[in-house]
């Protein structure tokens, strides 16, 4: 880049010393500067101080011989300040995890006999299934292109047509995912988030794990009026813990464990007790009324006597599980007993919202309005998030330009809906059905008391989690033969139907593909899939053994008045 007389810059070649042709300096070396990379001053060929922005160097300076030249390097590349960069370098796939995935996908297609009742077919897309979760646990390739990878194989080798491969594309959870990260992009640009955020370490920021009590508890008073989790998430929660992580200097990165990584994965936990306490919580929730209800076991005031049977549960739940994440993963910003003043003194600065912040207020409580209210009138969680993602751009908040940089969105639909897909597909080919079948007889053969039949089909059901990327999917897939198994061994019908739905939540940050809110998660970039894998198990089996215990032994009296049997 050089120089113009007009002060622009004009981008030519990088140069290079070389002799000039007849021995002495180059025309091009007497009449121009030579940019170098330090930003320090810079003199012309008279030793005249130049007033441009930009460095420059004379001949001796760059280490040219005098009397060298400077000509074009056809070789070389420069980047936008004219600073040379390194060529293209081959980013292969990591052989020994590319090998561990296959190895899994291999095994299970070739060393393991294809049961009863299930299609050649589907158990060749489990096998590419396995190998593709396996990839995304351990990385041979990013997550979004190992997806990809796995896709275009089950499609290449006619396991799949190609429009059942890419038929979640379609699916309104997977869009409202997607747009919740530009949602979030809003609440951040237009300084909203971060007002927000501030207010928040003001009312409960002297410690990191007040922070995330304080997150839990303005989630709970939402959830009720909110059936979306992911909505609530993506669209609320995601923008406010990546507004408190940057004021902490807690970025995607190196920095993540700062206190990114610990909230997010609290809030994520956490949501999982919010969804079960209230029937609204979650939007499967009254699936599992209704597939209840299709087996002749309807709920009696499904709202009152779920709300009885999820809340002491719950409230332990939410107790416990930040801090169980505080153990897990500790932040290494523990203590700040000076935020609230700080954050006070900060307000104050920031002064009265401004426009922009309005509009985006404006625009999120429609939002939330639609998502309220969205089944009387009619409109989707991810239409609702489109409407207010479309009038962010009218008003200027939202460039399209600011969309497409939003690489997580991009990159989580991808793998999300790939996910889905091949998830649906299994069941489609009779897999999910006989495996449920299986376990089913098992059970039945063994002559088991109901009690025993109960926790091991919640434990059956908890880990064909790890086969399924939608806790509806899974939910819609196995919950009428679950059910009809539990009642059918002697469990209370108002016991099975209740703790099926129960349960569904309870696993949705068990995985990054566990749930749509998971995904959200995720895709911010605060935590690792290993991170993801570990402390999703971890709490998964905690969360069942709290419901398991204080909903069984603390909630004795209630268990009575839902006529339920003392466990």
């Amino acid at each position: 880049r050089m120089l113009t007389p007009s002060g622009l810059t004009k981008r030519t070649a990088p140069r290079v010393c070389s002799r000039a042709p007849l021995g002495g300096r180059s025309r091009l070396a007497r009449e121009r500067p030579i940019r170098t990379r330090s930003g320090a001053s810079r003199h012309d060929d008279t030793g005249k101080k130049q007033s441009f922005g930009g460095t420059f160097a004379s001949e001796r300076e760059l280490g040219c011989k005098p009397g060298a030249g400077v000509q074009p390097r056809a070789a070389a590349t420069a980047d936008g300040n004219g600073s040379e960069i390194a060529a293209p370098q081959l980013t292969p796939v990591k052989l020994v995890p590319f090998l561990v995935s296959i190895a899994f996908g291999l095994v299970v297609r070739f060393a393991i006999p294809v049961p009863a009742g299930v299609t050649p077919e589907g158990w060749q897309l489990l096998a590419i299934f396995v190998s593709t979760v396996a990839g995304l646990v351990i990385g041979p390739l990013p997550v979004g292109a190992w997806a990809f990878a796995g896709v275009t194989t089950a499609v290449a080798t006619k396991t799949l047509t190609f429009k059942a491969a890419f038929s979640a594309f379609s699916l309104d959870v997977i869009w409202l995912v997607v747009n919740a990260f530009f949602l979030a992009k809003g609440f951040v640009k237009s300084g909203l988030g971060d007002r927000v955020a501030t207010y928040f370490v003001k009312m409960f920021g002297k410690s990191s794990l007040g922070l995330s009590y304080g997150l839990t508890v303005s989630e709970g008073i939402l959830s009720p009026s909110m059936p979306s989790s992911t909505a609530r998430c993506g669209g609320i929660y995601l923008p406010i813990i990546v507004s408190l992580a940057k004021q902490a200097g807690s970025l995607p990165g190196k920095t993540a464990n700062k206190l990114g990584a610990f909230l997010a994965q609290a809030q994520l936990q956490t949501t999982a007790h919010l969804s079960s306490i209230s029937l609204t919580g979650a939007a499967q929730n009254t699936l599992g009324l209704v597939l209840a209800a299709n087996l002749g076991h309807p709920v009696a005031n499904p709202w009152i006597t779920w709300f009885k049977a999820g809340i002491v549960p719950g409230l332990a739940g939410l107790a416990l599980t930040p801090y169980i994440v505080y153990k897990l993963n500790p932040p290494e910003i523990k203590d700040t007993p000076d935020a609230p003043k700080v954050a006070a003194k900060k307000i104050e600065e920031m002064g009265p919202m401004k426009k922009i912040e309005w509009m985006v207020a404006g625009t999120m409580l429609l939002t939330m309005l639609l998502w309220i209210f969205g089944d009387k009138i009619g409109m989707a969680g991810a239409t609702a998030a489109m409407v207010g993602i479309t009038l962010q751009m009218l008003g200027g908040v939202l460039t399209w330009q600011d969309l497409l940089n939003e690489k997580g969105a991009w990159d989580t639909l991808i793998w999300f809906a790939v996910l889905v897909a091949m998830s649906a597909q299994l069941k489609e080919f009779g897999l999910i059905g006989a495996l449920s079948a299986k376990v089913n007889a098992g059970l039945t053969a063994m002559n088991l008391g109901w009690p025993a039949v109960f926790i091991s089909l919640h434990v059956a059901y908890f880990l064909l989690h790890y086969l399924f990327a939608s806790q509806t999917a899974q939910l819609a897939a196995l919950g009428s033969a679950f059910l009809a198994t539990m009642i059918g061994a002697g469990t209370p019908p108002i016991l099975a139907a209740l703790t099926i739905p129960f349960h569904t939540n309870l696993f949705g940050g068990m995985t990054h593909y566990a749930s749509g809110q998971s995904a959200v998660f995720y895709g911010s970039g605060y935590y690792d899939m290993g991170t993801t894998f570990k402390i999703g198990g971890i709490v998964g089996v905690t969360n069942l053994l709290i419901w398991g215990i204080v909903g069984g032994e603390l909630d004795r009296p209630l268990a009575r008045s839902l006529c339920l049997p003392p466990s």
